[in-house]
C-alpha cells in the first residue's frame, strides 16, 4: 500500500447548487482524509437526504467547515495556500504546484467561481484538460476528484 503524507487537502465549494455533488465530495474528502469546505450560500440544506445519501455511511466522519460567505472564508484562511479549478482558466491542473494542506476551490455547478474571486486570483486558476471534441466541463464531483488525487500523486 502506497503511503500517503499527513498533511491533507482541504476541498472548498463555493455557492454549491447540487446536494449529490457535494454528498460525492463529503465522502471523496472522507477517503483521502481532506477537509471539506462549504462557502454559503447553499442551494440545499446540509440535512438533505440526498447529500446524506451520496455521502452514504462516510458523512458522520466528514472534517466539514461551513462559511457565511467568501469574505468569511478568506478572513478564516487567510494563510493558506489557494489553489482555484475553472473552465476559465488558463493554465493546466498539469502546472498547478500543489502544496500538502493546500485549498483547492471551486466554483459551483451553475456559473462556476464567482467574477470578483476569478479577477482577484487569476493567476492562481487552473483548468483540468478536456481533450473531448463536446465537452464544455466535468461534473464538480468528478473535478475534485482529478485534482485531488493529481495533488495525492504529486505528494507521495
Amino acid at each position: 500500500m502506497e503511503k500517503i503524507k499527513k498533511e491533507k487537502f482541504n476541498i472548498v465549494l463555493v455557492r454549491p447548487e447540487i446536494p449529490q455533488n457535494t454528498g460525492n465530495i463529503g465522502r471523496l474528502c472522507v477517503s483521502t482524509g481532506s477537509r471539506l469546505h462549504l462557502v454559503k450560500p447553499l442551494g440545499f440544506s446540509l440535512d438533505d437526504s440526498y447529500v446524506k445519501r451520496a455521502g452514504l455511511d462516510y458523512w458522520q466522519h466528514l472534517d466539514l467547515a461551513v462559511y457565511d460567505s467568501w469574505e468569511d472564508f478568506e478572513k478564516q484562511n487567510s494563510n493558506g495556500e489557494f489553489y482555484f479549478f475553472s473552465t476559465k482558466a488558463e493554465k493546466s491542473l498539469w502546472d498547478c504546484p500543489y502544496a500538502a494542506g493546500a485549498f483547492l476551490i471551486f466554483g459551483n455547478e451553475g456559473s462556476g467561481l464567482p467574477e470578483n474571486v476569478s479577477k482577484m486570483y487569476k493567476e492562481r486558476m487552473f483548468k483540468i484538460p478536456m481533450p473531448g471534441k463536446f465537452c464544455r466541463s466535468l461534473n464538480l464531483a468528478n473535478s475534485a476528484a482529478v485534482a485531488v488525487y493529481e495533488g495525492l500523486r504529486r505528494l507521495t
